[in-house]
């Protein structure tokens, strides 16, 4: 083999072995360094596995319970072997709620973790094109435009100000006033001549009224014995 073939061959070599390690150093980068959402992920499937095995412990522990029930004193061997069993169980159960607590624990620590971690990205690019904005804006020409919305303002103001004002001759407001009194005066003695007369005789007095009420009914009574006394 040449001296040049030699050369590309140990260069060749070298390209190769020196991506096959960049190859493996990023998957053990990628294997070490997990997503916080494949992290999550991952912590709910253990939690949902070691679901499972507390409902199995648990029917194991029932299982050996009855078992123990059924020997009794009469097969104590396997009574106590039972029990055994059962502590056993109820050991691993423990240890289960405790692995449990601690990952649920984790999990919601990494989704909070997350979601600020969202919250203030977002808040950042919000930070961002805001300024972005601002940058285009020119205070000067701010200015000038609030000044020309003051004046088409003022200008619009007085449009419709003279718009609004009353056309023709106007009049003076205490001379209508004294025709409007001379107007009342004429019509007042035409409103009295429509009122009926008041009768000019004396009107009977309730004394009188009485007295004549009281006369009548004497008689009656008058004509009543007269009456009695013809019929005997």
């Amino acid at each position: 083999m040449s001296k040049i073939s030699k050369m590309f061959s140990g260069s060749s070599s070298k390209s190769s072995s020196s991506s096959s390690s960049s190859s493996s150093k990023s998957k053990h980068r990628s294997r070490a360094e997990p997503s916080s959402r494949e992290a999550i992920h991952k912590l709910r499937d253990t939690e949902a596995m070691l679901t499972k095995k507390q409902e199995y412990l648990e029917r194991k522990i029932d299982e050996e319970i009855a078992i123990a029930k059924k020997n009794g004193t009469r097969n104590k061997r396997a009574a106590l072997q039972a029990l055994k069993r059962k502590k056993r169980y109820e050991q691993q159960l423990t240890q289960i709620d405790g692995t449990l607590s601690t990952i649920e624990f984790q999990r919601e620590a990494l989704e909070n973790t997350t979601m600020n971690t969202e919250v203030l990205m977002n808040m950042g690019y919000a930070a961002k094109a805001m300024k972005k904005v601002h940058q285009k804006i020119d205070m000067d020409k701010i200015d000038t435009l609030m000044d020309d919305i003051q004046e088409q303002r003022d200008l619009s103001r007085e449009i419709n100000d003279a718009i609004s004002r009353p056309f023709g001759d106007e009049f003076d407001e205490d001379e209508l006033l004294a025709e409007l009194a001379e107007l009342e005066m004429e019509e007042s003695p035409k409103a009295m001549a429509k009122l009926p007369s008041v009768p000019s005789g004396r009107l009977p007095s309730d004394r009188s009224r009485h007295r004549t009420h009281s006369k009548k009914r004497v008689e009656d009574d008058a004509d009543m014995k007269r009456l009695a006394s013809w019929a005997v």
